[in-house]
C-alpha cells in the first residue's frame, strides 16, 4: 500500500500512512520525510523468509488403470505390505505393491493367492516400476490347481517360463490369454509331458522362434538365455509317473 503525503505551510512533506507492517520481526528504523518508518531489513535485502512468496503447491496427476491379471509371485515387502506380480492382459508382466495386505482386516485378504485371475485397479507409477495396487476382484481362482502337487509343479514351470521369455511391462495379450488357457487346462486335468510340450510351442510362435529345431524349449532358451531349472524336475515327475503305471 503506497504512501500518502501532503505539503505543510512551509512546504515540508509529511507522511500520512505508513507502509503496512512487515511480518518479520527483524526490522531497521529509518527516518523518511520526518517521519520514522520501520521496515523489515532482510526483506529490503531480498532474503526474508517470512516475507518470501509463499510455495506453490504441486499438482500431481494419479493414473488409475484397471486390467485382467494372472498372479505370478508374491513377496514379502515389509511386516505388513507384499509386493505381487502379475501377468496381465494389458499391461504385460507388472510390478505392483499391495500395502497393508499381510494385516488381518487388509481389504486384500484372501484375495492374494498363486494363480488368481482377478481384475485389478491399480495406480500407475511414473518414478518406479512398482504401482500401488487399489483394489482386486477375484474372477477365477482356479481352485483345482493347488489341490495337486503336479499340477501345482506345472503351472509354477509356466510361470516361470514367461518370466525368464518377457519384458516387464511389455504389452503381449497373446501370452496372457496363452497362460489363461493352461491355467483353465490344470483347473481340469493332470498335466503331461505332451501339455507342457503344447504350451513351450505356444510361447515359442508367440516369441518368433515357431519351428526352430530340435524343439521349442530349446529355442525359447538359446533366444532369452536360459530355460527355468523347475522344467527337468517336472519333467522327471512325469517319467517317475509313467514308470508307476
Amino acid at each position: 500500500m503506497p504512501a500518502r503525503c501532503k505539503r505543510n505551510s512551509s512546504g515540508e512533506r509529511r507522511l500520512l500512512t505508513c507502509w503496512p507492517r512487515p511480518l518479520c520481526r527483524s526490522r531497521s528504523t529509518r527516518t523518511i520525510w520526518g517521519h520514522e518508518r520501520k521496515e523489515c531489513f532482510r526483506q529490503a535485502a531480498g532474503n526474508c523468509g517470512l516475507a518470501a512468496r509463499p510455495p506453490q503447491p504441486k499438482i500431481t496427476c494419479v493414473v488409475n488403470i484397471t486390467s485382467r491379471g494372472i498372479l505370478l509371485r508374491k513377496r514379502k515387502l515389509s511386516d505388513t505390505s507384499l509386493i505381487i506380480s502379475w501377468c496381465t492382459d494389458s499391461l504385460g508382466v507388472i510390478q505392483t505393491v499391495a500395502r497393508g495386505a499381510r494385516r488381518p482386516k487388509s481389504p486384500f485378504r484372501g484375495r492374494l493367492d498363486l494363480f488368481f485371475e482377478a481384475e485389478i485397479s491399480i495406480a500407475k507409477s511414473r518414478r518406479s516400476n512398482l504401482h500401488p495396487l487399489r483394489e482386486v476382484v477375484i474372477v477365477n481362482p482356479f481352485a483345482g490347481i493347488r489341490n495337486d502337487h503336479r499340477r501345482t509343479q506345472a503351472a509354477s514351470y509356466f510361470v516361470e517360463l514367461i518370466e525368464v521369455c518377457t519384458e516387464t511391462e511389455h504389452h503381449e495379450p497373446e501370452i496372457f490369454r496363452l497362460l489363461q488357457r493352461a491355467f483353465a487346462y490344470l483347473n481340469e486335468h493332470d498335466p503331461d509331458q505332451r501339455a507342457v510340450i503344447h504350451f513351450e510351442s505356444e510361447l515359442a510362435r508367440i516369441t518368433g522362434v515357431q519351428g526352430a529345431k530340435p524343439s521349442a524349449a530349446m529355442a525359447l532358451g538359446r533366444l532369452f538365455g536360459r530355460l527355468p531349472s523347475s522344467r527337468a524336475t517336472l519333467l522327471k515327475l512325469f517319467t517317475r509317473d509313467k514308470g508307476d503305471s
